[in-house]
């Protein structure tokens, strides 16, 4: 081996044959032209998985009927966008979805696909965020946690889903994304977009205060862990925080010509960053139509703001601080979303959990990341926090699990297509087949997993799906039920009122329709309904209710052209309705059933290409 190759050296042939050391400013020019080279290809990979993602949520986006959450939300949406009115109820979340839908169903027809197209777009748009964190993660890693984001099946089943938790999700990442980057770089601006971010973050669901405390403990264990190891060092506890003061200063005030300037243009970026946040939490809460009356009285401002400020928080607290949402056993819950995590995200986890060890005893040689740390602890706090902040047993709270175990899960990723590569290079045939072996694995259990789960509706996928969903079979029906609503004349659907087997309260009776203009609704029995309103307020169709205890034969005797009832009633009704057909459904995922009647002669005249699609039982007279 010559000198040169000895000292890590490369060598050049001359004219004369002779070899010499490349000079250190080539070595260093090499170096970061290869550096450029990779940072372009993470560029690359980051926007190719986001392309990706935005294709897994958008294709066949309406293919899965309505659950029962989003034909609530759903509905008072449709409600807004037809009256002009809306006030924010914390108990349905926030007002981003009301606000952005209603424009939305200004310039595209209503319907399924639509109505989840911002939530779909956002997740989507999720590993985006990835490359604000490129000074934190490696190349490989960067381009493993943008994979992750994409493809995970949880992430993706509830992008595709009318909710907020991906959306509060992803607003929170970008926020923090922006703030690390402003960070990393020691420039201001980054302020703004991530205060825009934390302002829609809070603007879609009341977690949003989960995320900013996860973020603030995080970050309080990563200082603490900084002091414990100065003190390691011997260093004094007061002089670790004044060099952190200072360079703190040295970052802020390296942009003004003098102290006093550079302080004015951090106030002046504080200022405008909470008003950007506050401008936003404003515009979206503020009761609809008042906050367009302030605008044309400037006298009704003062009460708007407060509404949409003050009034808002405190509606809030009065919903979920002080109610009795959280009164439930605990490790039922646990044991719920554990079980969540592990039928939905199983690569995710075990990379996570690999990623974390590799990351905290340094087994890539650059020790324990800050960022790796942060999100590790973020994500210890949502799995054990979560079972005490939610109201339900709801798969959708594992989103805020997936997401910062993302980041650990990206570490482990990297470390095994790491370990591909060096084995590659040293020709080890058998390491480079197991690594394979296990990326392979991962990522085609995850395409397994998103072809299940992609549009379910049924019992089989119970631990990824929320109870409350009804069978896909159901949406045909209800397309039969709007071709037969915009034919008729008068009232369309009859939801006959009954009382469960239990003998407790009543089921689909609402004394008064009309009350259903605005929220809240007039009675809980309404909510029996779900999700069918968003579709028969979708075709416009008449609806009425019966009492359950009155007469079924008086009921029934001048019956319109749909009548809907529970499955338990089903012979009784059949009996009354010999000229009907009945499409029986699963209408949540197990023990609840619904009968759609349909009149045989109208379903034959309208809609009798449509009834191939459904699943029909004959009824009494039905030809």
């Amino acid at each position: 081996m010559s000198p040169d190759e000895a000292s890590g050296g490369t060598a050049d042939a001359t004219a004369g044959g002779e070899r010499t050391a490349e000079a250190p400013a080539d070595v260093a020019s090499r170096s970061r032209t290869s550096r450029r080279f990779d940072r372009r290809f993470a560029l690359l990979g980051v926007v190719g998985f986001t392309v990706v993602a935005l294709a897994l949520r958008l294709v066949a986006l309406g293919g899965r009927i309505f659950h029962w959450d989003e034909g609530r939300v759903g509905y008072w949406i449709l409600r807004y966008h037809e009256t002009g009115v809306h006030t924010y109820r914390p108990i349905v979340h926030g007002p981003f979805l009301p606000v952005v839908n209603d424009w939305l169903f200004a310039l595209l027809p209503v319907s399924d696909f639509a109505a989840r197209l911002p939530v779909a777009v956002v997740g989507g748009l999720l590993p985006l965020a990835v490359w604000l964190f490129r000074e934190r993660l490696r190349d490989v890693e960067l381009v493993a946690l943008a994979a992750l984001l994409a493809v995970n099946p949880l992430a993706v089943y509830y992008s595709r889903f009318m909710r907020n938790d991906v959306l509060v999700a992803a607003f929170a990442v970008f926020a923090l994304g922006f703030v690390v980057r402003g960070f990393d770089t020691g420039r201001l601006r980054y302020a703004f977009p991530a205060a825009a971010a934390l302002g829609l973050a809070f603007t879609t669901k009341g977690n949003a205060i989960l995320y900013v405390l996860c973020f603030l403990g995080a970050g309080a264990l990563l200082a603490d862990h900084r002091l414990l190891a100065a003190r390691a060092r011997d260093e004094r506890t007061r002089s670790v925080l004044g060099r952190w003061r200072a360079g703190l200063a040295s970052r802020l005030l390296a942009h003004g010509p003098t102290p006093r300037a550079s302080l004015a243009r951090v106030a002046g970026t504080t200022a405008a960053a909470l008003g950007i946040f506050l401008g936003i939490v404003l515009f979206f809460y503020a009761p609809r139509p008042d906050l367009w009356q302030a605008l044309a009285n400037p006298a009704q401002l003062p009460g708007v703001v407060d509404a949409g400020t003050v009034g808002a928080a405190e509606k809030f607290v009065d919903t979920w601080a002080t109610g009795s949402h959280q009164d439930h056993a605990y490790l039922p819950f646990l044991h719920d979303l554990g079980e969540t995590i592990v039928y939905g995200a199983p690569a995710l986890l075990a990379f996570g959990l690999l990623g974390i060890v590799v990351d905290r005893y340094g087994l890539r040689g650059d020790g324990p990341r800050e960022l790796v740390t942060f999100a590790t602890y973020w994500a210890i706090a949502s799995l054990f926090g979560y079972p005490i902040a939610t109201d339900i047993q709801a798969p959708w709270a594992a989103v805020h699990v997936v997401v910062p175990l993302a980041v650990p899960a990206a570490v482990g990723l990297g470390f095994v297509a790491d370990a591909a590569r060096e084995a590659f290079a040293a020709r080890d045939a058998v390491s480079v087949g197991l690594a394979a072996l296990v990326v392979l694995a991962a990522f085609s259990g995850a395409a397994a997993a998103n072809a299940a789960y992609f549009n379910a509706a049924s019992e089989e996928d119970k631990q990824v799906l929320q109870w409350a969903q009804p069978e896909n079979a159901l949406k045909p029906t209800m397309e039969i039920v709007g071709d037969v609503s915009a034919a008729n004349e008068g009232t369309d659907v009859l939801f006959l009122g009954t009382r469960p087997p239990s003998g407790d309260g009543e089921v689909f009776y609402v004394r008064n329709e009309s009350s259903l203009d605005t929220a809240p609704p007039g009675g809980p029995a309404w909510h029996d309904r779900l999700p069918l309103p968003w579709y028969l307020e979708t075709y416009g169709a008449n609806v009425t209710s019966s009492p359950p205890d009155a007469d079924l034969a008086t009921t029934l005797s001048e019956a319109p052209p749909v009548v809907i009832a529970k499955g338990y009633d089903r012979e009784a009704v059949a009996a009354e309705l010999p000229g009907y057909t009945a499409f029986e459904h699963e209408f949540r995922l197990w023990n609840d059933e619904v009968v759609v009647f349909v009149e045989t002669e109208e379903l034959q005249r309208v809609a009798p290409d449509r009834r191939n699609r459904a699943r029909a039982g004959s009824v009494g007279a039905d030809v």
